[in-house]
């Protein structure tokens, strides 16, 4: 099963991406844990890349594909034409400097890092795609 969304890079749209990212999961029997945290790291990253790589401009998209397959994985491909970032490459930050800095931010990555079971970076005709994939 296929679901798309696409939405202008701003901030207020998370939103919209976070109930289409629910609405398509609870169709598929998963546990509130699975769809919370499966939904968590689809907005992180589309936060990340509408913040850093599109600076929250009306005039770029960013677009949520979702493909379930079965009771096997669930595919999600986020899309857009900004910068982009390979973000098998972002380096994890150590928990205690954040703690001792009280900085505010820098572990949403590494939390995507562990909820997602493969990540992936492509370019391919003008868009960045962020690949994540979570088995059942």
């Amino acid at each position: 099963m296929k679901y798309n969304i696409s939405v202008p890079c701003l901030k207020s749209n998370l939103q919209h991406i976070r109930k289409f990212v629910v609405d398509a999961l609870r169709e598929q029997q998963l546990s509130e844990v699975e769809v919370h945290s499966m939904v968590l790291a689809v907005d992180e990253v589309c936060a990340n890349l509408m913040i850093h790589s599109n600076k929250c401009s009306p005039e770029h998209f960013i677009e949520v594909q979702i493909d379930i397959k079965g009771k096997e994985k669930v595919i999600f491909d986020i899309l857009d034409k900004g910068i982009g970032f390979d973000i098998r490459e972002h380096p994890e930050p150590d928990l205690q400097d954040i703690i001792r800095s009280r900085k505010k931010g820098g572990v949403g990555l590494m939390l995507v890092k562990r909820i997602m079971d493969e990540i992936d970076f492509t370019k391919k005709d003008g868009y960045s795609i962020v690949r994540l994939i979570k088995n059942r």
